[in-house]
C-alpha cells in the first residue's frame, strides 16, 4: 500500500485560538421597573453578524455580535448585545479557503461563549435565562455567499 504525503513545499494548514474575550457588552431594560410587573411569554428576536479581518502575519481578529430583543407585546423587556472576539492563528490555507474559516469555523467557536453571556446578562438583569439554539454557521454563510453573487448575476443578465 502506498503512503501519501503532501507535495513538495506543500504546507499543511495550521489554526490556533490565541485569544477569546467579550469585547463589547450592552444590557438595557428601557421599560424597568414596570415590566417586572407584566406577565405572559416573550417574543424573542435572534440577530447574528459575524466580521473577519487580518491582523498581521498569521493573525486574524473574528467578531461575532450576537444582539437579543425581547418584548412582551409592543414593550421592550431587555435587549441585550454581546460582541465576542477572537484571534486566530491561521497558516497554510488557500487564499479562496480563508472566508470560509473566518466565516464558519471561528463563528461556530466564537457562538458558546456568547451564548453564555447572554445566558448570564439575562439572569442578572432579573429575567429567566436566555438559551440560544445552536446555529449553523455554514447555512448562513453559503445564504450570505449566495446573497452577495445575486445581484452580481442579475447585473450581467441581458434583456
Amino acid at each position: 500500500m502506498a503512503e501519501t504525503t503532501p507535495a513538495a513545499g506543500a504546507t499543511q494548514p495550521q489554526f490556533a485560538i490565541e485569544k477569546l474575550y467579550v469585547k463589547d457588552l450592552s444590557l438595557e431594560v428601557p421599560n424597568a421597573p414596570n415590566i417586572f410587573m407584566e406577565q405572559g411569554q416573550p417574543a424573542v428576536d435572534l440577530n447574528l453578524h459575524t466580521d473577519g479581518k487580518h491582523i498581521r502575519d498569521d493573525a486574524y481578529h473574528v467578531t461575532l455580535t450576537v444582539t437579543v430583543t425581547a418584548k412582551m407585546g409592543d414593550k421592550t423587556l431587555f435587549l441585550i448585545e454581546v460582541v465576542q472576539g477572537g484571534i486566530f492563528r491561521i497558516s497554510g490555507v488557500l487564499p479562496d479557503m480563508l472566508p470560509q474559516v473566518l466565516g464558519i469555523t471561528c463563528p461556530n467557536l466564537l457562538y458558546p461563549y456568547a451564548r453564555e453571556v447572554v445566558s448570564d446578562v439575562s439572569v442578572r438583569a432579573g429575567f429567566m435565562p436566555i438559551v440560544l439554539q445552536p446555529i449553523n454557521f455554514e447555512m448562513l454563510y453559503q445564504q450570505q455567499a449566495q446573497a452577495a453573487s445575486a445581484p452580481a448575476a442579475a447585473d450581467g443578465q441581458t434583456h
